[in-house]
């Protein structure tokens, strides 16, 4: 049996991480095996529906690298792939079910449902479901309702009694009791099927054997297989996916572990990338968040996640998100990038520097080991284009020795060298000679002359780099200049 597996989105917004999980993990099923990995959208809740949410879906999954064989935009043989251009398959199986008695029309209104409800929270009970009024309806009253043109909802006869026991690939053996299951709507009053009842359909329809989604449908999934055992179809695979958690401190100062949220930090994905974080990084820590692969290795690329990927391996207790262990992963990624893919992400921060590039590779050098994300560049660059009066107490400095009078004495007597400097001769290597023979020739330590020139020329404690490739970012001009202002406010 080839697997197909399927990833079918509701348009309501952003993807959540717990989505984009979800469409990995599938997307991995079906891979591992080549088999065919199917995009649906499940598009029935229309109060939900999102202006351009459907192209948030495909611009997601192609960032994340994730290249589904049928779908909306380029079709496949079990079409339409978008569920309200499917609206006219769902009624016939719901009506046959009525025939075969294994459904019914409900004909209550929201009130008589709303008064039910009430009155079972004022009874205390635990499980507040339907009350299966008109499921023994004659056929006279089921025809007296329908000449009057009563809304009715079609509804699944569900066992009363008994349990229903099903199995999991991640949680083993299931078993939920009858009573706990509601009878479920299949077609809503509108004529637009229902989740549930719609997403059996297409799964069957479409061929669907292994189905991914998150454990918070355990409960429900009894329904589901009912659907299922009413038109004589083959129950699907279920890998059902532990929770994500978020971690947050309460207002005790305690850590607090919950469901992962926006509270805990940024959830969906594009919210993500727009900090600094790289799809590939993205999603390579995702893809954790809940399997591993059998050598513990963490840095996986989407090929390697495909080959390793085991539904066996997939664990049943929840995982918690951690954003310092992403922005560790980010950085690894950052660092194993080639020179072309580094400043494909580096230069649009370059530009705002006007920076010429010929300092691109000497940029690369300091910053690629010292970024855990691209956005850091703009504020480890800032001084390139901010010079403010600084605290003259920078210049003080325990480890070098460096105090207000040295650092005087070592600017006044190191930039006439400086200044000697031509612009051909501006380069790292040669300023840095002049720093080491500079403090050779006065037998002082290399840190008590460069930290008062690149306190001087930055203006600020921490740069990308030391004293040489600061004044080689900053240019030979703005280097004197900048020194020179420095100068002046020592000798007041």
């Amino acid at each position: 049996m080839k697997i197909r597996t399927r990833f079918a989105p509701s348009p309501t917004g952003f993807m959540h991480v717990g989505n984009l999980r979800t469409a990995l993990y599938e997307y991995l099923t079906a891979r591992h095996a080549n088999g065919t990995f199917v995009l649906r959208i499940e598009d029935t809740d229309q109060e939900r529906y999102v202006e351009g949410a459907i192209d948030v879906i495909y611009d997601t999954l192609k960032l994340a690298g994730i290249s589904h064989d049928e779908g909306p935009d380029i079709g496949g043989d079990f079409g339409p792939y978008v569920q309200s251009e499917r609206l006219s398959i769902y009624k016939p199986y719901a009506e046959k079910l009525i025939e075969e008695g294994k459904a019914y029309r409900c004909f209550c209104s929201k009130e008589r449902l709303a008064k039910v409800r009430e009155d079972a929270i004022a009874n205390g009970q635990d499980s507040i479901g339907y009350d299966r009024h008109c499921r023994d309806l004659s056929q006279v009253e089921i025809e007296k309702n329908l000449n009057y043109g009563i809304p009715y909802v079609i509804r699944q006869k569900l066992p009363l009694s008994g349990e229903t026991t099903y199995h999991d690939c991640v949680y083993g053996d299931i078993t939920i009791p009858n009573e706990d299951l509601d009878d479920q709507i299949l077609l809503k009053v509108d004529g637009f099927p229902t989740y549930n009842f719609a997403n059996v359909i297409d799964d069957h329809t479409m061929g669907i054997t292994h189905i991914v989604r998150g454990c918070e449908y355990l409960s429900s999934t009894p329904k589901y297989n009912a659907l299922y055992e009413a038109f004589g179809w083959d129950i699907p695979t279920y890998i059902h996916l532990p929770l994500i958690m978020g971690k947050s401190i309460d207002e005790e100062g305690k850590e607090v572990v919950s469901k992962l949220s926006k509270r805990h930090g940024s959830t969906g994905f594009f919210d993500l990338v727009n900090e600094g974080y790289l799809p590939q990084a993205i999603i390579n820590y995702i893809a954790l968040l809940g399997w591993a692969p059998s050598d513990n290795k963490e840095i996986l690329t989407m090929e390697e996640l495909i080959n390793d990927f085991n539904i066996e391996s997939i664990s049943k207790s929840p995982s918690v998100f951690d954003y310092d262990k992403l922005l560790w992963m980010n950085g690894e990624y950052i660092k194993a990038m080639s020179s072309d893919e580094f400043l494909s992400y580096a230069k649009v921060y370059y530009d705002k520097f006007a920076i010429s590039s010929c300092k691109y590779d000497l940029l690369e050098e300091l910053l690629k080991p010292r970024i855990t994300k691209f956005t850091e560049i703009e504020e480890k660059l800032e001084f390139l284009a901010k010079y403010e009066e600084f605290e003259l107490s920078l210049f003080e400095h325990k480890k070098s020795k460096s105090t207000l009078e040295t650092s005087k004495q070592m600017i006044n007597e190191f930039l006439p060298i400086l200044e000697s400097i031509d612009e051909s001769n501006w380069n790292r290597d040669y300023l840095g000679s002049k720093f080491v023979d500079f403090a050779t020739e006065k037998e002082i330590k290399n840190a008590l002359i460069m930290w008062p020139i690149r306190i001087a020329a930055a203006g600020v404690a921490v740069t990308p780099g030391g004293c040489s490739e600061v004044l080689v970012l900053l240019g030979r001009e703005e280097s004197l200049r900048r020194i020179n202002l420095a100068k002046s406010r020592l000798e007041i």
